[in-house]
């Protein structure tokens, strides 16, 4: 599977994309268009969001053209004329992108990318980038509640089995990653993106044998390094008596027990009994690791009732994002031909023209205040937005995806303190800077019929 816009992803997209770029060419609307990517307003149970999935974004820009397959395919549909299929031909992205890095924390209203680009070209693209921006910063925000509510916590990606498809499950493990776990389960992002993969042993390993013992005896001598070992399948303190005992004859062999996992029941209660077991038993160094539905809540009660827990496999909660699986977010038109353009839509209106996100920070270093105004305004604080791609190619390397898990450590670091609770706090305050609320009103007037809509 790739991830990239190839021959086999460029498809991916709505048919009123491929509508409205045919009824572009054919009225000669190509002049560059600026659209801009951002989140309306935040879910009721998120104070903060973190910016993923550029990586993806710039690899499908780049690699954007339609195959003799998929244009055989769109002729048949009849649904096309042919000067736009000619024109599909030789079809490629030779845009701008201006972006927030990946990792950044970003708050409603905020674009964290904008294309400028022929209207054609900076229309076909929106579907995929909003799927791709939307998923991973979906996911990587989620990590990171899940972080900063266990920060001493190892956490690994449990989840492809749970999550909405295979990409799903893939770029989940890359954007959980971003955001603050150590690992995961899934070998593919293994290889694709080198995060470290981690694995357990599962309970039908046991249940395969006819005694516990000897199904932890041959999965140890088969995989002696960081060996776990699942103790919940039939009685949890029994079993961990049972790696009591069995200690000396791995240590014997040369094997140590690295870990013990528990994956149902009462975690905290389960923890508590195995580590004293354990302790009781010489096997201090033996780490507790837990799994099986656990989120953030969960996470925050192991913290509070000092459950004597290492790690956690945390699973469908993570790659479904199952609190809150969507953003209200959007890739809408904000300039076209040089004029700025408004949304007025109830509920949905725009700020226009092209924009920059400002950042200050208080004597601490926490995030005090974002500026949200119009490009080339001089406004006070770090400009967040900054140049990816020109005509159609990146500029530089991107960032690789340990520097932008380094990042949204870092912003998680200086994150005022309310934000990181899980209760809902007081929104972070992004002004809107006087100009562009100007131009905003400016153009409400005009659109509504008072002046002309053309603004210089």
């Amino acid at each position: 599977m790739n991830t990239s816009a190839t021959a086999d992803t460029v498809l991916l997209t709505d048919l009123y994309q491929l509508n409205m770029i045919q009824a572009y060419y054919e009225a000669g609307m190509t002049e560059p268009a600026v659209f801009e990517f951002f989140v309306r307003r935040l879910p009721d149970e998120r104070n903060f969001l973190v910016a993923a999935g550029l990586e993806q974004v710039v690899d499908f820009l780049e690699n954007l053209e339609f195959s003799d397959e998929s244009l055989a395919w769109l002729r048949e549909t009849g649904r096309f004329a042919d000067p736009l299929l000619e024109r599909l031909e030789t079809f490629r992205f030779t845009g701008d992108v201006d972006a927030m890095r990946e990792g950044e924390v970003f708050f409603a209203d905020e674009p964290i990318l904008r294309v400028v680009a022929p209207l054609p070209e900076a229309q076909l693209v929106e579907t995929r980038i909003v799927n791709l921006l939307h998923f991973q910063s979906v996911i990587a925000s989620k990590a990171a509640r899940l972080r900063v509510t266990a920060p001493d916590f190892t956490l690994i990606d449990f989840g492809l089995r749970r999550a909405h498809g295979a990409e799903a499950g893939l770029l989940a493990a890359r954007a959980s990653f971003l955001g603050g776990f150590d690992g995961t389960a899934t070998v593919e992002a293994g290889r694709r993106f080198g995060i470290p993969i981690s694995g357990t042993i599962a309970h039908s390993f046991i249940q395969a044998h006819d005694d516990e013992v000897q199904a932890f005896l041959n999965f140890a001598r088969s995989r002696p390094d960081n060996l776990v070992l699942l103790l919940d399948t039939y009685d949890t303190e029994a079993a961990a008596e049972k790696v009591v005992k069995l200690a000396p004859t791995l240590a014997e062999e040369g094997i140590a027990i690295f870990g013990v996992r528990l994956d149902s029941g009462d975690l905290v209660a389960h923890s508590k009994a195995v580590r004293a077991i354990l302790d009781r038993g010489g096997l201090q160094s033996v780490r507790v690791l837990v799994s099986g539905g656990i989120e953030e809540h969960e996470l925050a009660r192991f913290v509070s009732e000092k459950a004597p827990v290492d790690g956690c496999g945390i699973g469908t909660s993570l790659t479904t994002s199952e609190d809150a699986p969507a953003l209200d977010c959007a890739y809408k038109l904000q300039e076209y031909a040089g004029q700025p353009k408004r949304k007025l839509s109830e509920g949905k209106a725009t700020w226009p023209g092209r924009k920059q996100v400002y950042r200050t920070y208080g004597p601490d270093g926490a995030m005090r205040e974002d500026t949200l105004t119009l490009e080339g305004e001089t406004t006070p604080g770090e400009a967040l937005l900054e140049p990816v791609m020109r005509k159609g190619r990146r500029v530089g390397d991107l960032p690789s995806l340990e520097s932008a898990r380094k990042r949204a450590s870092a912003n998680l670091e200086r994150l005022p303190r309310a934000l990181r609770s899980l209760d809902k706090a007081s929104a972070y305050p992004v002004h809107v800077a006087p100009p562009l609320r100007a131009l905003a009103d400016a153009l409400g007037t005009a659109l509504r019929g008072d002046v002309s809509p053309v603004l210089q």
